[in-house]
């Protein structure tokens, strides 16, 4: 029987009260990788090497024909065994890669990590207490970073970092599952992100991606009024403008303090070139995220402010595209 659990008991609570997990969300093409990559090397952040899927198909409700189950809160069957749990994970980018990286669009990064191995460090931790939705989600973070053999670590490190798109519609379920965790929501304006998930292979239409942008953003509002210590929001203007400033301001909430390597993108600490392939998103600069505005025809620029127009003086993008060069922080 599928199980969505609802807020925890005392005993429940106590036994993930020690587990820090920050979730990055981001609607596609907003910069939730470009966050996830910033963060990647600080001393103190287990960050996931990909995006982490933590989502289930036993996932079925109203907003599924919206949200890919893969970017959801798992839904777990609780007559099912551990083992189980762990497999209905979907986890697509990393299991991929460390079980066919062949077949990866990751193949070339440097990652000893194998599966059966991170399988059996799941079990060993989930066994040492309650089986819950939360413990399931620790102990998957907590084993692929005691299974990934070349992690260089720091002996600093205290805080979980995950990504995964679209999450923020199920934030309040992560924050009610985990006291520790937050949820860092990053929105880009909406003419750029739709220029730029219009280079994907395949591309939404206009309105099913901004009916989706929507979506995330409606949820991040309303949840940051209800959690406003745990549920914080980023503009992606305001992250390339300045990544350092962006992000310490973050960590001074969620509780990181700063460091010199969240002033660039990288991969287990080695400075990339390009965001991709972690991401649409090559160059994370102010010129390039206006740039790629532009690129959109009048019509559709029209199109994107008319489907968009409730959200736009929420996050300071009413002068347009044209004027996302002198874009401000408006959090």
């Amino acid at each position: 029987m599928a199980t969505d659990p609802k807020p925890r008991g005392a005993a429940e609570r106590r036994a993930t009260s020690h587990f820090s997990l920050l979730m990055i969300s981001a609607m596609y093409e907003n910069g939730g990788n470009v966050t996830q990559r910033l963060l990647d090397g600080h001393p103190e952040l287990f960050v996931y090497p990909f995006e982490s899927q933590v989502g289930t198909r036993l996932i079925a409700d109203h907003l599924s024909s919206i949200v890919p189950a893969k970017y959801r809160w798992p839904v777990l069957d609780l007559s099912a065994a551990p083992e189980e749990d762990y497999e209905s994970i979907v986890d697509e980018e990393c299991k991929v890669r460390i079980k066919t990286p062949q077949a990866s669009k990751f193949r070339n990064t440097a990652i000893s990590l194998r599966d059966p191995e991170r399988k059996a460090l799941f079990l060993k931790i989930l066994g040492a207490g309650p089986r819950t939705r939360a413990r399931v989600m620790e102990a998957f973070f907590r084993a692929t970073f005691r299974a990934w053999r070349n992690y260089k670590a720091s002996g600093r490190e205290h805080l979980f970092v995950g990504y995964s798109p679209m999450i923020v519609v199920d934030a309040q379920k992560i924050l009610n599952d985990l006291p520790k965790a937050h949820v860092l929501h990053v929105v880009r304006n909406p003419w750029s992100a739709y220029a730029e998930t219009k280079k994907r292979a395949v591309p939404l239409s206009i309105a099913q991606y901004l009916t989706a942008w929507n979506l995330c953003q409606e949820f991040a509002l309303t949840l940051r009024k209800l959690y406003p210590r745990r549920l914080h929001l980023l503009r992606y203007e305001d992250l390339i403008r300045n990544p350092r400033e962006a992000l310490e301001a973050i960590g001074k909430r969620v509780g990181f303090g700063p460091s010199p390597t969240m002033t660039w993108p990288s991969w287990h600490g080695k400075r990339l070139r390009e965001v991709h392939p972690w991401g649409t998103i090559r160059t994370p600069t102010p010129q390039a995220n206006r740039a790629t505005a532009l690129e959109l025809s009048e019509a559709e620029k029209s199109e994107v402010r008319l489907r968009t127009r409730f959200f736009l003086g929420e996050f300071g993008y009413e002068g347009g595209p044209g004027e996302l060069a002198d874009a401000r922080d408006k959090q």
